[in-house]
């Protein structure tokens, strides 16, 4: 799975394509972010991807999860959110719970 890796300065915009880019191509991507700033940015990228792909009818789904990198030779936590479509079986649960779906806002 490719990384793109989100720092505080990143534009979220732009991280945004980065991903719709890499999930059409790949169908996963997985991003890293060292600190509160950054995880900020990263959240914001896949909120805008997600309003990029769902006129599309694609749903996307953000699992959380902690990772050590090395930085400059020095051991970091990072948080690493990993991006998938979500699974179809969960739009039909949906429809048999008469649950509304998910669309962006």
């Amino acid at each position: 799975m490719e990384v793109l890796k989100v720092a505080a300065r990143s534009n979220p915009n732009s991280v945004a394509g980065a991903l719709v880019g890499v999930l059409r191509e790949k169908g996963g991507v997985e991003i890293q972010a060292v600190g509160a700033g950054a995880l900020n940015q990263a959240i914001k990228a896949v909120t805008i991807a997600r309003g990029f792909v769902a006129p599309r009818g694609l749903d996307i789904v953000c699992i959380p999860a902690f990772v050590d990198i090395e930085i400059d030779g020095q051991e970091r936590t990072a948080v690493k959110l990993i991006i998938e479509p979500r699974a179809a079986g969960i739009n039909g649960l949906s429809e048999k719970l008469n649950l509304e779906p998910v669309t962006a806002r």
